[in-house]
């Protein structure tokens, strides 16, 4: 189970500091680079991200919401982030842009919106390393969980299974609390993405323990 906050929610003007309150529990930094192009609203531009990439603690887990991914993914992870996302929606050429990705050594995860069917990744399905699923339509902090999306959890989970592809990562973005995380692990996702869940609480640190535990007891069962 991996918990990564997200600094969407954040306090953009002291982020090391923001960064420092979950960095001793927490596995991954979840990095929002939105173009106000692909989904309505502007958050980090290249080389703001170089920076926040430069000062986190934690590895960054970049996830592009942005019109051309093709180009700029690789740059991501040439800047140093360790996993760069892209959503299948925008890019034209997904293959080369995992491969590219890679040859930087980050891993490379595709995205899926609420609407967009699982089967849309099939094709390059064995050569990423992470299917994101959108449980919010992407674009802002401090949705609603979408609860017909764990359907999608579920048939990626057992599309995974069924290939033997027990090495991907499935990972819920959008809505992750300590009232939804149990939903979402026990359907089969094991890295969460939560910003407001997390810096809107008075105890950032004490929320991502109890994320954590509450994600494990779930797929569990």
């Amino acid at each position: 189970m991996r918990i990564c906050p997200s600094i969407l929610n954040a306090d953009h003007s002291n982020l090391p500091q923001e960064i420092a309150k979950v960095a001793a529990n927490s596995d991954w930094l979840h990095l929002d680079i939105m173009d106000d192009i692909f989904v309505p609203n502007l958050t980090f531009t290249l080389d703001q991200s170089k920076e926040i990439i430069r000062q986190s603690v934690l590895p960054v887990d970049s996830h592009l919401m942005i019109i051309d991914p093709d180009d700029q993914a690789p740059l991501y992870a040439k800047a140093g982030s360790k996993s760069v996302t892209f959503h299948i929606e925008a890019s034209h050429k997904p293959l080369e842009t995992i491969n590219r990705i890679k040859e930087f050594g980050a891993r490379a995860a595709v995205a899926l919106k609420p609407n967009t069917s699982l089967a849309e990744i099939f094709p390059i399905i064995e050569e990423i390393d992470m299917i994101l699923i959108m449980t919010v339509e992407p674009g802002f902090g401090g949705q609603k969980f979408m609860k017909d999306m764990l359907v999608k959890v579920r048939q990626a989970r057992t599309e995974l299974e069924r290939r033997h592809l027990s090495k991907i990562w499935i990972q819920v973005d959008g809505g992750i609390s300590l009232d939804t995380i149990s939903l979402a692990a026990e359907a089969g996702a094991d890295t969460f993405v939560a910003g407001s869940a997390v810096f809107g609480a008075g105890d950032p640190l004490g929320v991502c323990d109890q994320l954590r535990e509450l994600a494990i007891q779930a797929s569990a069962k």
